[in-house]
């Protein structure tokens, strides 16, 4: 039977094709997952016949492409044992079940075995990295290595030069017949090969590892010193890591702040060679700076990735803040101002402002539930299906209303909503229509001083597919100003204390014969000064309509 084996550089993947249908993707559900970022999330299909001697290979229209000894796959092809598979930027085999993984020429996967030598030390890292004894560090060779080995530290090779390069200097020091970096899979339960080195100048066959060998460096990261298999009556005879020539065996965790990264080993076949704690205690230091390293390697990718992260979030909020009308249009007899403030990159409130043909004005404020990218691709939603409303022939704001929560509810998530205020004013009456959809009560502040709120005239779209709202008129007489907000305002917190919607009433009220500009600087001012250092956790929205005062 056939098997498919492969590694995408910091994974070994081994699957079993018996007859069937696979599909090979980065999501979860496909049934080999492999989550590189070459792969699409549905990327190829493998076919396998009822006896599994013929199988059939389709890439599914996958973004990198995929590719067998080399040529682009078009269409449905078939393949056959030692093909060599891409899947994007990843190298897998076909290959029969019981040939090793190396003879596919790919990362060797190490057998697990369920012996347990008896012969050996097992020694805590924190042990084996105290200090070298003193005729161990006077060899006049050790120094220059560990020095060599430290400039790796800050030298740009790739991981697998790296490797390499290391398991060659570590040769000069600690002699041996087999070299081995391995890395263990996220279950621990496969080892594969990630570089290795046969000063000896043969193979003496292929690695496996005692399963207790492994969960002891993996789980308990200890170090391990086999001094003589033979002795053992388990292993006399038999093919292992430990095999019939086997003198004496090493291995040590690589790890890094207490996750264990692989596992360097050596071991060799020559008596005059037993190795001792001396030798496990400097293949321990080496397997410290080649851990320090592969962890430098992670933080490398990890910063790369923020980095185009962070590039994409800034380029999401230009488009966003691009979307937001920047001047607000001019009606006459009124004054408007609008201001944002996004407490991140991206945000979900937003605001619209336009001017109808007929001289209304027509203007959105709206909170979307949850926080960055998700909550700014909703808004981006919201606005755009009210923009293309705006053009209807007849303006009915509740209509308008139902319309575009009732497409939010069908094509977004469940748990997905807004709270809106939409509002008309209407200059030759002076008489504002609106509707509340769950929003803050906007504050509607009389030129007298008088303060009432407008309360929620029905509830927050996208929630459910039944929901009504009703629309509200008011009249707005010379002077009267709306001040429209978002919980970003009244919920702002400094040390479990709120900003509130007290303080933010008296000051709008106080500052109600100001501009709509000066009436928001002021707020913002008076914000700023009880947040201090303490950090933003929502955004700001605010809109205001002020008739004109004779």
């Amino acid at each position: 039977m056939l098997k498919l084996v492969g590694t995408d550089g910091t994974r070994f993947y081994s699957w079993i094709l018996e007859p069937g249908r696979y599909t090979i993707g980065r999501k979860k559900e496909c049934d080999f997952c492999v989550p590189h970022k070459t792969i699409s999330r549905n990327h190829a299909r493998l076919d396998v016949n009822e006896n599994g001697e013929e199988i059939f290979l389709t890439d599914l229209d996958s973004h990198n492409g995929t590719t067998i000894n080399g040529s682009r796959l078009i269409g449905r092809k078939a393949v056959r044992e030692g093909d060599r598979l891409m899947f994007g930027d990843t190298e897998f085999r076909l290959t029969l079940q019981d040939k090793t993984d190396s003879a596919a020429g790919i990362p060797a996967r190490a057998r697990l075995s369920e012996n347990e030598p008896v012969k050996s030390v097992f020694l805590s890292i924190n042990e084996a990295l105290k200090p070298l004894p003193t005729k161990v560090t006077e060899k006049p060779e050790l120094l220059p290595v560990i020095f060599e080995m430290a400039k790796m530290l800050v030298l740009p090779e790739a991981r697998e030069v790296m490797l390499q390069r290391s398991l060659v200097m570590i040769a000069k020091i600690i002699p041996s017949e087999r070299l081995a970096v391995l890395f263990v899979s996220d279950d621990q339960e496969e080892v594969y090969t990630a570089a290795s080195l046969l000063p000896g100048g043969k193979d003496p066959g292929e690695f496996t590892l005692s399963r207790t060998i492994v969960k002891e460096i993996v789980s308990n990261k200890n170090a391990i010193l086999i001094s003589n298999p033979l002795d053992d009556p388990r292993f006399a005879g038999q093919k292992s890591i430990i095999m019939s020539e086997l003198k004496s065996a090493l291995a040590v965790p690589l790890f890094d702040e207490g996750k264990v990264l692989g596992i360097l080993y050596a071991d060799t076949t020559r008596p005059s060679q037993q190795y001792d704690d001396d030798h496990l205690r400097v293949l321990a230091t080496f397997g410290n700076i080649i851990a320090s390293r592969l962890q430098s390697y992670t933080l490398l990718a990890e910063r790369q990735e923020m980095q185009i992260m962070e590039s994409e979030l800034r380029r999401a909020s230009t488009i966003q803040k691009n979307l937001l009308v920047r001047e607000p249009p001019e009606i006459t007899g009124y004054q408007v101002y609008s201001f944002q403030e996004q407490s991140r990159s991206v945000g979900g409130d937003l605001y619209d402002l336009t001017l109808l043909p007929d001289g209304r004005l027509l203007f959105i404020v709206a909170d979307v539930s949850g926080k960055g990218m998700g909550a700014a691709l909703l808004m981006s939603n919201i606005l755009a299906s009210f923009r293309i409303l705006y053009e209807s022939e007849t303006l009915d704001l509740a209509q308008m209303v139902r319309k575009v929560s009732l497409q939010m509810y069908r094509y977004s998530a469940p748990g997905d909503f807004a709270t809106l205020f939409i509002g008309l004013v209407e200059p030759g009456g002076h008489r504002l229509r609106y509707i509340n959809a769950g929003h803050n009560p906007p504050l509607l502040v009389k030129s007298g001083g008088d303060l009432s709120h407008l309360e929620p005239s029905g509830i927050m779209i996208g929630a459910f597919d039944f929901a009504v709202w009703q629309e509200q008129i008011i009249d707005l007489a010379d002077g009267d100003l709306l001040f429209i907000f978002s919980d970003g305002v009244t919920e702002a917190e400094r040390e479990n204390v709120q900003y509130g919607e007290s303080r933010m009433e008296k000051l709008v009220t106080e500052n109600r014969h100001q501009t709509p500009r000066e009436i928001v600087e002021r707020l913002m001012g008076d914000l700023n000064e009880f947040m201090g250092e303490a950090p933003r956790s929502d955004d700001i929205t605010i809109l205001i309509v002020k008739r004109a005062e004779k």
